[in-house]
């Protein structure tokens, strides 16, 4: 059996208790058949840093990008450009809005993930989108910037079915982490039911938001075998199934061998 992390942040996972190195992380996750992930950056200084981290790793694939929560740190869309061109990287992002946490920002934020999507259709690489509280002005700005072009995945999904239904319907795919485990999460769970599992991939969005039965812990890729436990069941499918076809979205998805 064959699982994917397709949204981890390996840079900051807790290497002083919790793990020894990186290796030690990617052990634990392939003893429980999490054989390969991807490293997602939320700023351009921290993906260099994740780059030399992940050296030699050659199932844990890149992405470029700044979080909406992180645009304090200036930078220039060529500069995103250059670094997103690497061949180590399959994805923009983490990108998005985020009106949950922050609004005093709110037009740059719109122009950041304007830029993230414009640079992910030159490139040709999905982008990865992050969105809390924001969900018309998400899906307005990707379809006003042609992100079916590119295609790219709404992760750590908590929107409705009707969000995922536009999400859908521009080739984007929908990603689950632990919070479809949490028990007041029904809605989700509803949601769950409703996507195509041709158009779900699964993840962790380490080291937060451990599913069941690590809640209280800090999260590692190695917990997206609980993740993907626990959609087997709610979709009505044996785990190998599951693991096999969103082992094959996220191929297809970020244009990789596995």
């Amino acid at each position: 059996m064959y699982l994917v992390d397709s949204h981890c942040h390996l840079d900051a996972l807790d290497y002083t208790e919790q793990h020894t190195d990186l290796n030690s992380v990617l052990t634990a996750a392939k003893q429980r058949d999490v054989k390969s992930c991807l490293a997602v950056s939320t700023t351009l200084p921290g993906f260099q840093a994740l780059k030399k981290m992940v050296a030699g790793h050659q199932n844990i694939f890149l992405s470029c990008g700044v979080h909406p929560l992180n645009l304090d740190e200036v930078y220039q869309p060529e500069t995103l450009l250059a670094l997103a061109a690497d061949s180590q990287v399959v994805a923009l992002g983490e990108t998005g809005l985020d009106y949950y946490y922050q609004q005093d920002n709110i037009p740059l934020q719109q122009e950041c993930f304007r830029q993230h999507i414009q640079v992910g259709r030159q490139l040709n690489k999905p982008v990865i989108v992050h969105t809390r509280d924001a969900r018309a002005d998400t899906l307005s700005i990707l379809k006003e910037e042609r992100a079916e072009e590119c295609r790219g995945v709404l992760h750590c999904f908590t929107e409705d079915i009707d969000t995922a239904q536009q999400l859908l319907d521009i080739g984007f795919y929908i990603s689950f982490s632990g919070i479809v485990t949490f028990r007041n999460a029904e809605a989700l769970r509803e949601v769950a039911r409703y996507v195509p599992l041709d158009r779900m991939l699964i993840e962790t969005d380490s080291p937060y938001l451990a599913p069941v039965p690590h809640r209280g812990k800090e999260n590692q890729p190695a917990y997206v075998r609980d993740v993907a436990e626990y959609l087997a069941v709610l979709k009505g499918v044996e785990l190998e199934t599951l693991a096999e076809v969103t082992t094959n979205n996220f191929s297809q998805l970020f244009k990789v061998t596995l």
